[in-house]
């Protein structure tokens, strides 16, 4: 029998993910995909949330327990680590057994009978769609799913933190100025959504926020060189011949790519690109994936005026827009994205603070205003 959770927040989220998954489970199902997760039902998501959260404020050996839980039967999963018996699903159990999952792609496999949910051991491997919840902090929780092509940034459902709950709002890509990376980070809509040139560009989000130094990405347009108005040179670092490596991988055709070759090298240059936004000033890429330059300074141009207003939104349910100042967002990096935006519209700007937030700037022409997307709690 499944106990009443003593983590209220897990009661009062529960119903809106199981209803997520729910319904994108369905229509996967419709669209003819094989190879599905099993569906979590409302009383399954709260014991897991309730047990994760209280997990996650122990210690084991002075270190907080960091552990993916992925719900699904050990049938669902490809090469499977099978425990001879079976481990009940409790603090206890979690805080032990944490040091030896913490590290990335590894999850503890999580199913039920009647009588209880229980841990059967570990993967790598999981089906679409799968129920995950990973917890990165004491208090701090992210239920997840897998992408249904297994490649890239698992999508966020919700984020749990102490008794503040966000759930992410699947209406924000019909939103007529969202763009595309965010799209992909939603990932609500259907696999074509997921090109490889969007997921490249939520890669290289997520390896911003990762390496925690701070960063800012312009990305401009390859068929104009407007975008050098606003910027000051001569650029310390500038690349000429502008670096193909992320482009080169990106044009290879499909049917002649080594899979697991082809996304560990595409690994490696999203890391080296991603890495050079920890230099102080802007890394430059274009819409092609080439990179221009790192480390160069935004300006003005001549004659130009100074950002006076943006609109900031979150793609979280019940969380309205705001308009403010750009100083009120955030500090340099902030502003100067804000400004490059506003002078250069066509292109968009991702700036990752060192704090973990993260924020895609983009022009919206249908509210004439730069429109700061925060994003971080898809990102975690």
């Amino acid at each position: 029998m499944l106990s009443e959770p003593a983590y209220k927040a897990a009661r009062s989220v529960s119903g809106a993910i199981e209803r997520h998954f729910a319904a994108q489970l369905a229509a996967a199902a419709k669209r003819g995909e094989a190879d599905l997760a099993p569906e979590p039902q409302k009383q399954i998501i709260e014991a897991i949330i309730d047990t994760a959260f209280w997990t996650s404020l122990r210690k084991e050996e002075g270190r907080s327990p960091k552990i993916s839980l992925a719900f699904l039967p050990p049938v669902k999963s490809a090469q499977p680590l099978i425990f001879e018996q079976r481990l009940p699903l409790t603090p206890d159990i979690l805080t032990k057994l944490a040091p030896a999952v913490e590290r990335s792609g590894i999850h503890l496999g999580v199913w039920q009978d009647e009588e209880e949910i229980y841990i059967w051991g570990t993967t790598h491997d999981i089906p679409g769609f799968c129920f995950v919840l990973e917890v990165i902090e004491p208090g701090l929780l992210v239920i997840k799913h897998r992408r249904v092509d297994g490649f890239g940034k698992f999508v966020n459902v919700a984020v749990l933190k102490g008794d503040e709950v966000k759930v992410v709002d699947e209406q924000s890509v019909s939103l007529p100025d969202c763009p595309a990376l965010i799209t992909s980070l939603l990932g609500f809509t259907s696999p074509a959504s997921w090109n490889n040139a969007v997921n490249l560009h939520v890669q290289l989000a997520v390896s911003m926020r990762t390496h925690g130094h701070g960063g800012l990405l312009l990305v401009v347009p390859s068929d104009n060189d407007t975008w050098r108005e606003s910027i000051i040179h001569p650029i310390s670092y500038a690349v000429a011949p502008a670096f193909s490596g992320l482009s080169d991988l990106m044009k290879q055709e499909v049917s002649k790519r080594n899979l697991v070759l082809w996304q560990e090298e595409l690994t490696r240059e999203i890391e080296s690109v991603a890495g050079l936004t920890a230099v102080d000033g802007a890394t430059i890429i274009n819409d092609k994936h080439e990179l221009l330059a790192f480390g160069a300074k935004i300006t003005r141009p001549i004659g130009g005026e100074t950002v006076k207003e943006i609109m900031v939104t979150e793609p979280i349910i019940d969380s309205p827009a705001q308009i403010m100042a750009p100083g009120q967002d955030g500090g340099t990096r902030h502003f100067a994205a804000a400004q490059f935006v506003y002078d250069q519209r066509d292109a968009f700007a991702l700036v990752a603070s060192q704090d973990g937030r993260f924020t895609i700037f983009s022009w919206s022409p249908c509210d004439d205003i730069v429109h700061a997307h925060r994003v971080d709690t898809l990102l975690l």
